[in-house]
């Protein structure tokens, strides 16, 4: 079995403004450990797979610095997008590559913004999941719930499907999208739910069967660039395409309604650092329950995330807040309303404010 990792490295994490920026994304930040997301990303695969084995899909604003944090993998690796389309565009890209590589290879697909503790174990499942993609299941990693998120969705597991590798494997036979907290209540004291990872692995015909089936106007799309593949022809039908593809996620586009998907839970110590509070749950926190980044005096503040750079940030009777400060941008919010800088981004974007984007 030849299988490989593709890894996600688009966007720039607009929850983690003003820290994350357009030329300077999430996956570049070296937000834990003194290395970026990227290169945690890479670092924690090795043992499965080769650098050659490695592919990255991207956008062309971002291949030299990812190519720089991670020199060991081949410069042809890295698959550019001309424009982000959603994460089913970006892994159907991948997998025609793939294709080509070996039409029976089996794909990991993988993402550069996540955090995980134990390595290892994720090392393995993802031996055992590419064993379950071998006999045709479309395999998704799904993360055992710590409490209700509402954030995250949700995979319900249907019947065994027997394990490997030691790891228990299930039909999936629902997903759920960021529930309610009373769902999410529920789904948790259940046993039955796990958090949907946004990790999969599959055999690439397969998962190209899928976008046929599902898919069928970008099925066509991405037959026409696959013909291209190798050739002179390839990026000038990839930037006349690209455009036209409609945007659209892998867990809508494909996922919710795909035939024989498999589920295995595991418990790896996961975050997907989609946002201030999501990295303070990684990061070490005071007697106060604050997680503090940079200089920082604080009088009665409690449970605040403080992010900051060569300026002393003081703080008198706060509780619960997030406070981010960059050399042109300052961040004040409730850490309960932390999901809506997002809609700062928007604003700026929307008032063409693009040098604080």
């Amino acid at each position: 079995m030849a299988f490989y990792a593709l890894i996600m490295a688009g966007g720039f994490g607009t929850r983690l403004w003003p820290l994350s920026r357009r030329d300077r994304p999430k996956q570049s930040l070296a937000l834990v450990g003194g290395r970026t997301m990227f290169e945690h990303a890479v670092d924690r695969i090795a043992p499965v797979f080769q650098p050659e084995q490695i592919f990255v899909v991207t956008g062309a604003e971002h291949v030299d610095s990812l190519a720089a944090q991670a020199p060991e993998l081949p410069r042809e690796n890295f698959i550019v997008e001309p424009q982000g389309r959603g994460t089913a565009p970006a892994i159907g890209l991948g997998a025609i590559h793939l294709l080509r590589q070996d039409p029976e290879a089996v794909m990991a697909v993988l993402t550069a913004d996540h955090f995980i503790v134990d390595a290892d174990r994720f090392c393995q499942v993802l031996a055992a999941a590419a064993e379950v993609a071998e006999d045709g299941h479309l395999v998704t990693l799904g993360i055992a719930p710590s409490f209700p998120s509402t954030g995250y969705g949700y995979i319900k597991q249907g019947e065994s499907l027997g394990g490997a590798e030691g790891f228990p494997v299930y039909r999936a036979e629902r997903f759920t999208e960021k529930p309610t907290l009373e769902t999410a209540l529920h789904m948790v004291e259940s046993g039955e739910y796990s958090w949907n990872s946004g990790m999969f692995i599959w055999r690439v015909g397969r998962i190209l069967k899928e976008f046929q089936r599902q898919m069928p106007e970008f099925y066509v799309q991405l037959a026409q660039v696959e013909t291209t593949l190798g050739g002179a022809g390839y990026q000038p039908t990839l930037n006349r395409v690209w455009p036209e593809v409609v945007k659209q996620t892998i867990d809508y586009g494909v996922m919710e309604g795909a035939e024989d998907v498999a589920v295995i839970p595991v418990d790896i110590g996961w975050s997907d650092i989609g946002s201030w509070t999501s990295l303070s749950e990684i990061l070490p926190t005071d007697r106060e329950g604050n997680t503090i980044v940079g200089p920082h005096v604080g009088i009665d503040t409690r449970e605040t995330v403080v992010f900051g750079g060569k300026r002393l940030i003081a703080t008198i009777g706060l509780e619960g807040m997030v406070i981010v400060d960059t050399e042109d941008a300052l961040l004040v919010c409730p850490r309960d309303r932390e999901q809506e800088v997002r809609a700062i981004v928007r604003q700026l974007d929307s008032e063409d404010r693009g040098e604080y984007l």
